[in-house]
């Protein structure tokens, strides 16, 4: 058997097309969605996630602009430049970029982000109503594995899905979101963990695997069941640079039914996603205001 290729980066195109054509809509009404990303200090990998993002607004037309902070700047500092963006009409989404330097608390910088422009969908306010099943926005990796599996024809509701990593950008949030009663979810799932006993035992009920453990060759081939739905959410460089996940693709590949690769998987959806949740701030911005 081999898998068919879950493509990401063809699936991300879809919908950043899709969130074009909503931009373009609201500039119709005069609106211009804004996403401001939040950078402190000089980490290199930051800069690059950031600039990657910036560069996708601007091919949607969403208006993407930076505030860059010295690696210096105080907690109150930091949250002053939030509660200024928090204050801007057109600013719609606000994306901090961690990590960020030690001396600052995470949750006090998080929580100074207001729910309405929260598009990364992670802060403890906005994760809160996620649990409720009232989310704002839903965090864009795991939005973007569902995604990924409703459009590629794969159905969640009443799978079998197994979770291999808790963290709490994807593993966590990603097994609350499949287990609840709604569209695309009602799945029953399994979270497994470094406590995890005979890991191989769980993960070869797995209709649906999902693999976010942040270790390359986590899942080999024979831990997966023959035909099963393999994501693979890891990003790992190896000694020669080389960028891999967390599955053994080539063996995995012989046994799944359909698999992500990496790159291209995964990756491109987070970036889509989160286009979509900026639009979709500025959509019920624009709603607020028409309603007076």
């Amino acid at each position: 058997m081999t898998a068919r290729i879950i493509d990401g980066k063809r699936i991300a195109s879809d919908i950043r097309a899709e969130v074009s054509e909503r931009v373009r809509g609201l500039a119709r009404s005069g609106v211009t969605p804004g996403l401001t990303a939040v950078l402190v200090g000089d980490d290199a990998a930051s800069k690059i996630y950031v600039g990657a993002k910036q560069k996708a607004s601007a091919e949607i037309g969403i208006r993407s602009e930076r505030l860059d902070m010295p690696a210096s700047a105080s907690q109150e500092e930091l949250v002053e430049g939030i509660e200024r963006l928090n204050a801007d009409p057109a600013v719609h989404g606000i994306l901090v970029q961690l990590p960020l330097p030690a001396h600052i608390d995470v949750t006090a910088v998080q929580n100074a982000i207001s729910p309405e422009k929260d598009v990364d969908g992670l802060t403890p306010v906005s994760v809160g109503l996620m649990v409720r099943g009232e989310p704002i926005f839903l965090p864009c990796t795991p939005l973007g594995v569902i995604e990924l599996l409703v459009r590629s024809g794969i159905k969640i509701e009443g799978a079998e899905v197994v979770i291999v990593g808790r963290g709490s950008l994807v593993g966590m949030p990603l097994a609350i979101m499949l287990s609840q009663k709604a569209p695309h979810a009602n799945a029953t799932v399994t979270l497994c963990h470094t406590g995890t006993r005979d890991l191989s035992v769980h993960v070869r009920r797995a209709e649906i695997l999902v693999v976010a453990a942040g270790r390359p060759n986590t899942i080999t081939a024979d831990m997966v069941m023959p035909g099963a739905t393999v994501v693979d959410v890891g990003t790992n460089r190896t000694a020669e640079g080389t960028l891999v996940g967390d599955v053994d693709f080539e063996g995995v590949a012989k046994v799944a039914g359909a698999i992500t690769p990496v790159p291209g998987g995964v990756g491109p959806m987070t970036v889509a996603l989160l286009m979509s949740n900026t639009t979709a701030s500025a959509e019920l911005a624009a709603a607020a205001q028409a309603a007076g």
